[in-house]
């Protein structure tokens, strides 16, 4: 994997969820790594539910091998927030992950 690739400084996150005094469940996200990766627009496309109109946008995140990556976690890049959909280790050979991300912008 070329290190020119991997140019923007992305954020993993995982959920958490803990009880409130009142017994609600309160949901978090924690901070478990901070690395370089490639972020890479694929495909965007606008809908309609209950009358609310979304933009979603399909985004592959390109990174160094890491474990325990995995897509109920959550990448952070600047401003954008993308729900991890699928981890790929290519040839299962260990040296990269490509992560499959959506952005739900409302």
């Amino acid at each position: 994997m070329r290190a020119g690739r991997l140019r923007n400084k992305v954020t993993i996150q995982e959920k958490s969820v803990t009880l409130s005094a009142e017994g609600e469940e309160v949901v978090t996200w924690v901070n478990v790594a901070t690395v370089w990766a490639g972020v890479e627009p694929l495909t965007g496309r606008e809908y309609a539910i209950a009358s609310a109109e979304y933009a979603e946008v399909t985004t592959r995140v390109v990174m160094r091998y890491r474990p325990g990556v995995v897509p109920e976690q959550r990448v952070v890049f600047g401003e954008h927030t993308y729900n991890v959909r699928s981890v790929i280790d290519p040839d299962m050979r260990h040296k990269e992950l490509q992560l499959m991300c959506d952005e739900v912008l409302a």
